[in-house]
């Protein structure tokens, strides 16, 4: 059986180690193929039976439509299967690509089922409550393959990935997630956590990047696994992705992140305009944000805010006041030059669809892009996202705090 990653934002993909686990368990085997660092083979598709698609994003999913069709025309006979968030969203166009099994992002034990010669029930229409086990990395490229962390002084770390949990309790309006978890989450034990990551620091990881939607969905085991990772790992840091209300909710657990060895925390602020974020739903204010970005400073802790800069709401004169904010906060060296040039996605099933003036600017659904294309009413602001994604893909060094040298993306 191939599993097939062909994009997970520089990380060696938990979404091939998690299920390679559980099919080598169950007798199966496996071989991992991360296109985003090798190719590959003629002669492994032509010798595999069954070839399983991660998609965890827009972005390996738009790559991965060209790689099953060579795996189709190479060996005719090969069942194809997708998994991972964004399968579901795009099964319909899946299956017109060749793809048989459509599986969603908690798919284990169900890959094993259907390799094994067990399908019935797939897929199922409701999200399984799995007994995670340490995934296997063998046979993955190497760590120091993947993206970097590079710190101010000018050094690098070699980073691991891992997920201490998956989904999300909330709904905001525009993230992927909600379709498919509609506010469940899951929690990996920290047994299960510790185990992948002590099999990445054996691999030469100095810094671990925690994958969840949300590293405070739940905040107490958040709390476990940090202080057991810092007893056994005391040198090794980290970094996670909290939102800005739990940052504010979960202040009293800003100083612990610090002292276990919490480099950043990454917060999706998507807007500083309180209209925008209530169309939204993200559950927090301007003044919100600010706030927790003076909780961060004051705690140590370095905030990396990032945003959807371009909506059909966005204004001239609110884009400014979105730079200003993040300069006046001191934040502007943390901001990845790309989150000044990002664009709201409207994908299939989003509940952006449920506004109106979401349906009134979007046109009909792109087969190619994955998307519903919108223009704004003013097209100086299109005009000006054309010119910041031209200037975020000019290299430039970032020297005050430390980053992933793969942006994060979407």
């Amino acid at each position: 059986m191939l599993l097939i990653s062909t994009y997970d934002v520089g990380r060696q993909p938990f979404g091939l180690a998690s299920p390679a686990a559980w099919l080598k368990r169950a007798g199966c085997e496996v071989t991992c193929v991360d296109l985003s660092r090798e190719k590959l083979d003629a002669a492994v598709i032509s010798s595999a039976q069954l070839a399983a698609f991660y998609l965890p994003m827009h972005t390996a999913t738009r790559l991965a439509m060209p790689v099953i069709g060579r795996l189709r025309a190479i060996n005719s006979s090969l069942t194809i299967a997708a998994y991972g968030l964004y399968a579901p969203l795009n099964e319909t166009l899946l299956r017109e690509h060749g793809v048989s099994v459509v599986l969603g992002p908690e798919a284990e034990e169900d890959l094993v089922a259907w390799a094994t010669g067990h399908p019935e029930g797939l897929p199922r229409h409701s999200l399984p409550r799995l007994a995670f086990i340490r995934p296997d990395r063998g046979g993955l490229p190497a760590l120091d393959r993947y993206a970097s962390l590079q710190m101010p002084d000018g050094s690098r770390k070699v980073v691991g990935a891992t997920e201490a949990t998956r989904g999300c309790k909330h709904r905001c309006r525009h993230c992927p997630i909600v379709p498919v978890y509609d506010g469940q989450f899951r929690v990996v034990p920290v047994a299960v956590v510790l185990a992948d990551v002590r099999a990445q620091v054996a691999q030469g990881a100095t810094h671990i990047t925690f994958g969840d939607p949300d590293f405070f969905n739940g905040p107490t085991h958040a709390r476990k696994l940090i202080e057991a990772l810092h007893a056994e790992f005391p040198t090794l840091t980290y970094d996670a992705i909290i939102k800005v209300e739990h940052l504010l909710q979960h202040r009293e657990l800003l100083p612990l992140l610090v002292r276990t060895g919490c480099l950043f925390v990454t917060s999706a602020v998507e807007s500083v305009d309180d209209e925008v974020l209530a169309k939204l739903e993200k559950g927090h204010t301007r003044a919100d944000f600010i706030a927790a970005a003076t909780l961060c400073r004051d705690a140590g802790l370095t905030l990396i805010p990032t945003f959807v800069a371009f909506t059909p709401w966005t204004t001239l004169d609110g884009y400014r006041d979105l730079q200003e904010v993040v300069e006046a906060l001191g934040l502007t060296s943390h901001v990845s030059p790309i989150q000044w040039g990002i664009r709201l996605l409207v994908t299939w099933q989003s509940r952006l669809l449920e506004l109106d003036d979401i349906r009134n600017v979007v046109g009909p659904f792109d087969q190619k892009t994955l998307t519903f294309p919108w223009r704004h009413p003013d097209p100086r602001v299109d005009a000006l996202q054309q010119q910041m994604m031209a200037l975020a893909s000019v290299p430039r060094p970032r020297t005050e705090v430390p980053y992933l040298d793969e942006p994060w993306y979407c």
